[in-house]
């Protein structure tokens, strides 16, 4: 997968006067992305075949962050070999271990020997905020608040931590409230000085066992410390779920440009913004786009629709797919409904039994869903 290259924008001091660090969580379970998250980290369920904690790395680079420490638990090892040091992002990672998830608070407490006393930004790694961060950050280094949290309006505020505002300032924060006193939700991006630190010695655990980074902001409010709100206006998404990960899969691929570098049959329409990676074959298909064929890949005799990200060394054969995500090593085969709205995980398949009394034959993992046409 090839990283989108970035001009920095100039570099961010902190009060210390050295270079803001960026400390990105990349635990948890995943527990509403099951079965896929029984094999991976949800961080690195890919939309638009690239996994979602890339485009926070990027994030954090374009802002001129690029000492970043990532936060990591039961899936350490995947992260690591999917991230490597930081080099090929043009940063230098650091990996802090978190024994369980106790907590986004709990993540900040731990991270304190890699963060000393230096401004940094706190960035949920399942988090996919399509314009950036960059101008969020210009303005905390500017005005220099003790905290700075990242706001969206919602339609259904009771399922978010809320903020309540006055006077430009964030006077009081609700995790979940059944009365909102806004329509104003957090949004998995905060910027923090060192003061969080001695917030969160103050804090104790909240009835789910755990140090949440929202008891941590009110310490501060409650303590007389500025905390800023800044709301954004364009797209953003926790990824958290199917529909999550699909609308997230949309927005990335509007703004996909086409590229044809695999091998495409004569016999093959291309419609729309269009990527077909090196190595992948496309044989009496029609793809319409914007959608993406990963490398090593083969579509034949099928029609993938638009919105659809194929990954890499994948079978797409006698079968139509659209507003869809299929991962690596899958094949499609001579199914006869369209697949759509789909999240199809590594090295599955799913295909036409060819044996007699005719049966689906169904072996899936806890928590999954189907759903059969007739």
């Amino acid at each position: 997968m090839a990283l989108q290259a970035y001009t920095l924008s100039p570099c961010v001091l902190t009060r210390q006067g050295q270079g803001m660090k960026g400390l990105v969580l990349s635990g948890g379970a995943g527990t509403r992305l099951r079965p896929i998250t029984y094999t991976s980290a949800k961080q690195l369920v890919p939309v638009a075949n690239k996994p979602v904690l890339f485009f926070a790395l990027e994030a954090l680079v374009a802002a001129g962050i690029t000492e970043i420490g990532i936060v990591v638990g039961d899936t350490r090892q995947e992260v690591r070999t999917a991230v490597g040091d930081g080099s090929a992002f043009g940063a230098k990672v650091t990996y802090i271990e978190q024994e369980a998830p106790l907590g986004l608070a709990h993540a900040v407490k731990i991270s304190r020997a890699f963060l000393g006393e230096d401004d940094f930004v706190l960035y949920l790694g399942d988090n996919l905020i399509r314009d950036g961060i960059t101008e969020l950050v210009e303005r905390f280094a500017t005005a220099q608040p003790d905290a700075l949290v990242l706001l969206a309006s919602v339609p259904h505020p009771e399922r978010f931590g809320v903020a309540e505002l006055k006077d430009g300032q964030v006077v009081r924060l609700v995790e979940k409230p059944a009365v909102p006193p806004s329509n104003l939700a957090l949004v998995g991006v905060y910027l923090f000085s060192a003061c969080i630190f001695d917030a969160i010695a103050q804090i104790q655990p909240s009835p789910r066992g755990e140090l949440e980074i929202t008891d941590a902001i009110q310490q501060l409010i409650t303590g007389g410390k500025r905390v800023e709100p800044h709301i954004i206006t364009g797209w953003w998404k926790d990824t958290g779920r199917l529909e999550d990960m699909l609308e997230a899969n949309r927005v990335i691929l509007e703004r996909l440009e086409g590229r044809i570098e695999g091998e495409i049959g004569e016999d093959v329409r291309l419609e729309g913004a269009v990527v077909v990676e090196k190595g992948a074959t496309l044989r009496d298909c029609t793809v319409r786009g914007p959608a993406i064929i990963g490398s090593g890949t083969l579509v034949e005799h099928a029609y993938i629709g638009p919105f659809t990200s194929v990954h890499d060394r994948c079978r797409i054969v006698h079968c139509e797919v659209e507003n869809s995500i299929v991962l690596a090593d899958s094949e499609l085969n001579s199914i006869g409904a369209r697949v759509e709205s789909s999240l199809i995980g590594r090295g599955c398949f799913v295909g036409r039994s060819t044996t007699r009394p005719r049966a689906h034959k169904i072996m899936i993992g806890d928590h999954s869903r189907v759903e059969v046409s007739d």
